[in-house]
């Protein structure tokens, strides 16, 4: 089943629910796939990985933003934030736990025979890709930093 097909049918059924803030997140996503599908070279169809991608750039600015607003203690504009998380989180993969990231980048750091906080580059490039879709990049970035700097 497609992301679109499954958004749909979430979004009948948060209607019947009546549930603002989950119909909220799915609109959000759905937008996202439209726009996505509306965009030159996509010929209406949009790939799986394209749609991990889209997810994972909607959680990204939802984190960014649900900081912000904590920072400047809106937690009314925070809790929004928090309630689309959860909703995108629902079709987003299993993601990595902090130990099993840096098990995966210290493999990695291995392969690439990376030594030293100069071979970050290497090592992120290799590790952006193989990871892609289980955890952030900021994540990635900071197991990276930290077992470099061992």
């Amino acid at each position: 089943m497609s992301l679109e097909s499954q958004v749909m049918d979430e979004m009948k059924d948060a209607m019947k629910a009546k549930a603002e803030a989950t119909l909220r997140g799915l609109r959000a996503i759905k937008a996202e796939i439209i726009k996505a599908k509306t965009e030159p070279g996509a010929h209406g169809e949009i790939s799986p990985e394209t749609e991990q991608k889209m997810l994972q750039k909607m959680m990204k600015q939802r984190k960014d933003s649900l900081e912000i607003y904590q920072q400047q203690n809106r937690a009314d504009l925070a809790q929004k934030e928090l309630d689309e998380i959860a909703v995108i989180e629902k079709f987003m993969p299993k993601q990595m736990s902090e130990a099993e990231l840096k098990e995966a980048v210290a493999k990695i750091i291995a392969e690439v025979g990376a030594t030293s906080p100069a071979d970050m580059g290497k090592v992120m490039g290799v590790a952006t890709k193989q990871l892609a879709g289980k955890t952030d990049g900021k994540a990635i970035s900071a197991a990276v930093k930290e077992l470099l700097a061992k």
